[in-house]
């Protein structure tokens, strides 16, 4: 399952780092799902800076920039990836 939590709003491509405005929570180890017109990939949150500071966690209002695997584009959307435990059968 996915939930939307914001949109990237600007792309630094020379250093890989998107800047996202976030509507919801976001922590480091959350996986994300990045996706656009050109753009579709999930990775792992490793690193987020707000104000060039490293922070553990974001909350919802917060401009932030995160380290991407891929470059994206302005308006790509972001979801966070919920990992749904499986329950043994039986």
């Amino acid at each position: 399952m996915e939930i939307e939590i914001g949109k990237v709003i600007h792309y630094y491509n020379h250093i890989g780092v998107a800047v996202l405005a976030l509507e919801e929570s976001l922590k480091l180890g959350d996986k994300i799902h990045i996706a656009g017109h050109s753009t579709d990939f999930v990775q792992r949150v490793t690193s987020m800076e707000v104000e060039h500071h490293t922070v553990l966690w974001v909350k919802p209002g917060d401009k932030m920039a995160l380290k991407v695997i891929q470059p994206v584009h302005e308006h790509d959307i972001v979801y966070r990836v919920v990992e749904e435990e499986l329950e043994p059968i039986g």
